[in-house]
């Protein structure tokens, strides 16, 4: 006699909606998108151009794999990576601190979403704060476990899509909050905390016990002053004592996507959390990537990445801001940081003035945005199902090419001019 496992029928099985980017990814095959494509222009991707950039390192085109990299890595990584990405961050933001970070301080993740997702998984009971808008796929990753319940915080555009740290002492203390997880800068306005404010926010945590967590994947990506990067871990007195976490990895600030190779870098007993949570979430990293990742880490390569990146995407920057512009997209908030501009369609024709109807209809032109209101992060929908504060917005992407860039702006223009 056989025996054999039932699951049961399909509604045994919780959907899972696509969204953001992987929602707007979809549309666009249904309407022909093919990756590679050279009939499309990708303005929504979130991800920068991987090609050579004048002044960066030369681009990784092989990757020889050694016999011992054909086990497992350890779930938190490997040791030499481990202490390169500890390495390079008390090189950059720590000379002068007495407490320094070390291998213990870091695990290694297969990914951002993986690095969120170990980092979310080990919280316990609480309020989690999160900024509106903010990254897409926090809203899945924030409903998934349940043994917090997330608050949002929303931004204004008149105070340049942040709050400040006597308002984040105020939603700490008034909503009761035990953790606040942000990407900065931030996804998609392009707002940046820098220097005496981000001193003031690590501060305020450290005072009110409030765990910050800092996604720091577009952290080389800022404009209009002359730092190299932007890292809450400059202003963390005790690395194994201050309730700071960092997240960022190769892909956007190294423009390696493909790799998937991320760090979360915190106090040790977070990071002992972070990589148990590893062993049944995603089970660690590639080893050949991470031997590949210690060579980006070294501060002669990072540094000259840094620079190149903050001297070519401003040009975009600038192109995508006047192109923008011309076309009746209004952009409030200039972005200090990312790749992405934040643009008002409500003032264009009313076949597309608003997000999904602009997304719609570029569609119809070959190109790709995102609409403003995936980044509503809603978990669980708990919030009612009503016209969200983003609908007019749609996030444009300036990660491409100069030439896609021009590309889908001239379509975009030749689309209203139709309207």
């Amino acid at each position: 006699m056989s025996s054999s496992i039932v699951f049961g029928t399909p509604q045994s099985f919780r959907p899972v909606p696509r969204t953001g980017v992987i929602y707007v990814m979809t549309e666009a095959e249904r309407h022909g998108y093919r990756s590679g494509s050279q009939d499309w222009v990708n303005l929504g991707q979130g991800a920068p151009e991987v090609g050579e950039l004048p002044g960066a390192p030369a681009r990784i085109h092989n990757i020889s794999v050694q016999e011992d990299e054909f086990e497992y890595s350890s779930i938190d990584g490997t040791a030499e990576l481990r202490q390169a990405v500890a390495d390079f961050y008390n090189q950059r933001y720590r000379k002068d601190k007495a407490s320094k970070y070390t291998k213990e301080n870091v695990a290694i993740s297969s990914g951002g979403r993986a690095g969120v997702t170990r980092l979310v998984s080990t919280l316990g009971r609480g309020h989690l704060g999160h900024l509106l808008p903010d990254y897409t796929a926090y809203e899945e990753v924030l409903e998934t476990f349940h043994t917090f319940t997330a608050i949002p915080i929303l931004t204004d555009p008149k105070k340049g899509y942040t709050i400040s740290s006597e308002e984040l002492r105020e939603e700490i203390l008034g909503r009761g909050l035990s953790a606040i997880l942000l990407s900065n800068p931030r996804n998609p306005t392009g707002a940046a905390i820098v220097g005496d404010e981000l001193k003031a926010w690590v501060k305020t945590g450290c005072e009110l016990d409030c765990t910050m967590m800092f996604d720091e994947f577009y952290s080389h990506y800022l404009y209009g002053g002359t730092s190299l990067s932007v890292s809450a871990a400059e202003f963390v007195e005790d690395v194994n004592r201050d309730p700071v976490i960092i997240l960022d990895g190769l892909t956007k600030n190294w423009r390696y996507p493909g790799f998937r190779v991320s760090w979360t870098l915190g106090p040790r007993p977070v990071i002992e959390a972070v990589s148990s949570a590893g062993s049944y979430l995603d089970g660690g990293c590639a080893r050949p990537m991470q031997r590949v990742a210690q060579e980006l880490l070294k501060p002669e390569i990072a540094d000259a990445e840094a620079r190149a990146i903050q001297t070519e995407f401003s040009k975009k920057r600038k192109l995508m801001l006047e192109g923008l512009r011309d076309i009746g997209v209004h952009v409030e908030v200039p972005p200090d940081g990312t790749f992405y501009c934040w643009g008002d369609v409500s003032k264009l024709e009313a076949d597309c003035n608003t997000g999904m109807l602009f997304f719609r209809k570029a569609l119809e032109s070959q190109v790709i945005v995102v609409p403003g209101v995936f980044f509503d992060i809603n978990p669980g929908k708990r919030r009612p199902d009503r016209e969200s504060k983003f609908g007019k917005f749609v996030r444009f992407s300036f990660g491409p090419s100069v030439i896609e860039i021009e590309r889908g702006l001239k379509r975009l223009s030749e689309m209203l001019r139709k309207s």
